[in-house]
């Protein structure tokens, strides 16, 4: 079937499908390889960095988590805002790798610096390089989502970018994961605070130059005739009756809090509660097997649907829990990497599908509301991941603090029994939240008719 598209030059033109390259797919995941390679930085290694090197406490860092996530609550949908209402010649998401790639690099090497100051002035600079890496974050990431439906009104090559997507995050993931502490410990020659530092500068210019990859080789094609800047109102209302983004957004958040409880904690956990430091690499670096999961997920979703698939993924994590609490309590390594394999394969299915799912629900609201508003509605995964990642760090920070956690020290059996919750049972109760949600989610059934209808309408327009 031959699928049309249009482009952004005042009136639709149309272009077929064959028109995307691997390059502009390869060039599409370098995007989340990017932002994978420097948020799994500061989502797995940043608050140990802040207790065991930069000397800051555990609740002071728990207090920073929530007040960042109150910033992002209102610079997410300021961000999703501005780019509906951007309009340049290379789109409306595409020129934000080009703006904010180099101020967020910037921004995270001074949040790895540890600077010669007291314990306040500490906690100030915290303050101050986490929120404007977390604020920069969202302005890089939440356009790779945005971007997606004007990519292409093809929902199986949706599938196929967020699949490339997909696995080139995981692998930026992966690696980030695998060499972070050995490169501290490398290129600090013993000295963590230098070897964080160079570790940053390195993953800061990677990041820069991806995403700046990513903006000279994507395209954006898909845009309704005749609708031009968004009001903060108009944008809205694409989201008035959006069931299915209400879903996914919450789904989204109470994975995350899941999520980073887990990835924060690993280094705790094999440090203190299983005393092998070295044990958290590997674990964390099991997640490139995932790739086995997303490469596919688009034949699962053509057998199974996309909620099929994304139940399927989120049963896995889990089952996963379980499975891990059992070798937390026995000690056990091989019981350990089982289930950290098993649930990095219900990661994959739900990382592989949850950009496409995001992408239905702007055709979703255009199709219910009249209006295409990808930036606001799409940022709101950004929103919601970083809010479930702000609420995970609030968890962790409060459970190590109240229960007497103390860097770099024996700990007492109530704060490793805190380092195991935060590592098997807080993620076990988010992942269960969204399999619940996903009860809920009815979009697959009605995606043909909202297909036929937008491109009615479309066609009507030309």
């Amino acid at each position: 079937m031959k699928m049309t598209q249009t482009l952004p030059k005042g009136s639709d033109v149309v272009a077929d499908s064959e028109h995307i390259t691997n390059k502009e797919r390869l060039s599409y995941g370098a995007s989340d390889f990017a932002c994978n390679v420097a948020n799994g930085m500061v989502g797995t290694y940043l608050m140990y960095y802040y207790t065991d090197v930069f000397g800051l406490a555990a609740g002071a860092i728990g207090t920073l988590f929530f007040v960042a996530r109150i910033v992002d609550a209102i610079s997410g949908p300021t961000w999703g805002i501005m780019i509906d209402r951007t309009h340049t010649r290379w789109g409306k998401s595409r020129p934000y790798f080009l703006w904010f790639s180099i101020p967020y690099a910037i921004f995270f090497i001074l949040a790895f610096s540890s600077v010669p100051l007291g314990p306040l002035g500490k906690l100030i600079w915290a303050y101050v390089t986490y929120i404007a890496i977390d604020i920069l974050y969202l302005g890089i990431n939440i356009p790779i989502t945005s971007m997606l439906p004007s990519l292409t009104a093809s929902p199986q090559e949706r599938v196929k970018f967020s699949t490339v997507r997909q696995v080139l995050a995981t692998t930026g993931a992966t690696l980030i994961s695998i060499a972070v502490l050995p490169a501290v410990q490398l290129l600090g020659h013993g000295n963590d605070k230098q070897g964080f530092l160079v570790t940053a500068i390195i993953v800061a210019v990677l990041t820069a130059f991806l995403l700046l990859v990513t903006f000279k080789n994507t395209h954006e094609r898909v845009h309704p005739k005749h609708q031009t800047k968004l009001s903060l109102k108009q944008s809205a209302s694409a989201l008035k009756g959006n069931w299915p983004w209400m879903i996914i957004s919450s789904m989204y958040f109470f994975f995350w809090i899941g999520m980073q409880t887990k990835l924060q904690v690993t280094v705790y956990f094999f440090k203190y509660n299983m005393h092998n430091a070295d044990l958290a690499s590997f674990m964390l670096g099991l997640q490139a097997l995932s790739l086995v999961v997303i490469v596919f997920t688009p034949f699962l979703t053509r057998h199974f649907g996309k909620k099929g698939t994304m139940v399927i993924g989120l049963g896995l994590c889990v089952i996963s829990q379980l499975v891990l609490g059992v070798g937390a309590k026995m000690m056990n390594v091989p019981i350990l990497a089982g289930a950290t394999i098993l649930g990095y394969f219900g990661n994959g299915f739900f990382a592989g599908l949850l950009p496409v799912m995001l992408a239905d629900t702007v055709d979703y609201g255009e199709w219910k509301n009249g209006v295409r508003a990808e930036g606001l509605v799409t940022s709101f995964s950004g929103i919601a991941s970083n809010l479930g990642m702000g609420m995970g760090g609030v968890v962790t920070g409060f459970l190590l603090s109240m229960n007497g956690y103390v860097a770099n020290h024996a700990q007492t059996p109530q704060a490793l029994n805190a380092i195991e919750m935060n590592f098997v049972w807080v993620p076990f109760i988010g992942f269960g939240i969204g399999l619940i949600l996903m009860y809920f989610y009815k979009f697959d059934k009605m995606q043909p008719k909202i297909e036929a209808d937008l491109k009615a309408r479309h066609e009507a327009a030309d």
